[in-house]
């Protein structure tokens, strides 16, 4: 579930950073720690890592209508939401506690706990986007035995770092490999819950867009939905000033794999355009140059042209 990384033996000043980042403002009241965090991310940490380009690349390319002010905004706002996003989940029983008191909502709910009382397996669907964690966070104190696809860190430490996080919030996480995805599907099964994120640029994937620009999706979610007959639903945390909104979209109808997908990306596309700044417009989502290459190859004369 995470999209960070160090190198494969790791970087042993990136792993303090980021450890500081997580650990130092605990010492802080929690209404204090969001804002303090996601400072350092927009102020500091951002223009070194080069995220506020990033941002800007992906913006201009798939709103290319957008005024530059609102551009300029969105360098900052965007680390600002991740940095908040990371201490809200690293304050564990804080975090937890605050989400508990928020009652769920939207067109899916009666969906979702229905799915729960008959036993029957759910597929919560969501992306980079406010706090995906509150949402998983919110099913589980709902009652739903819920877990999760983690993506491993590649430093240990960090890597550790991060399970022990996620973990507390909702167990299981599975990591992704043949060994987690064979526990995930076991749980899975077994009539429980399990959240993906969607929103990765997967290769080999399915040819579906997303801000109607080529984004080739990982199919598996709606695979498993229609191999084991599972609810497939959206689900979202939504930063509101105080907290979040917990919202359960209606479910994806069961058609075909990419149907399915491409329903997914437009659900996801929906929520980035209502609210810009929390969705991560620093991961490579379309790698438009990876895409040019993949047309120019599937056009090229073959041998015997």
């Amino acid at each position: 579930m995470s999209e960070t990384g160090a190198g494969p033996e790791g970087n042993p000043w990136h792993r303090r950073a980021i450890l500081a980042l997580l650990r130092l403002p605990l010492a802080l009241p929690y209404r204090w720690r969001g804002p303090v965090v996601g400072w350092l991310m927009a102020w500091v940490f951002a223009p070194l890592a080069g995220y506020g380009r990033r941002v800007e690349e992906n913006l201009t390319y798939v709103l290319p209508d957008l005024p530059a002010p609102e551009i300029r905004r969105l360098r900052r706002a965007v680390p600002a939401n991740t940095g908040r996003m990371l201490i809200e989940i690293a304050s564990g029983q804080a975090f937890i506690d605050r989400i508990a008191k928020i009652s769920m909502q939207g067109p899916g709910l009666p969906a979702l706990d229905a799915a729960r009382a008959a036993g029957r397996p759910i597929l919560v669907v969501s992306g980079h986007f406010g706090n995906f964690d509150a949402a998983r966070c919110a099913l589980a104190q709902r009652g739903h035995k819920i877990g999760a696809l983690y993506r491993p860190v590649d430093d240990p430490v960090l890597d550790q770092e991060f399970l022990s996080v996620l973990t507390t919030i909702a167990a299981p996480v599975f990591p992704r490999g043949r060994r987690g995805l064979g526990a995930m599907l076991r749980f899975l099964r077994q009539g429980n819950a399990v959240a993906i994120l969607m929103d990765q640029y997967v290769h080999g994937g399915a040819d579906v867009t997303f801000f109607g620009k080529p984004a080739p999706t990982s199919t598996s979610a709606a695979e498993m939905a229609l191999k084991y007959d599972a609810l497939l639903i959206p689900v979202y945390g939504i930063r509101r000033p105080g907290g979040f909104d917990i919202v359960v979209e209606n479910p994806v109808p069961h058609t075909d794999a990419i149907a399915m997908t491409q329903h997914i990306n437009d659900s996801l596309e929906a929520r980035v355009r209502a609210d810009l700044d929390q969705w991560l417009w620093i991961h490579r989502r379309w790698k438009p140059e990876l895409q040019r290459k993949r047309a120019a190859a599937s056009t090229a004369p073959g041998p015997s042209s």
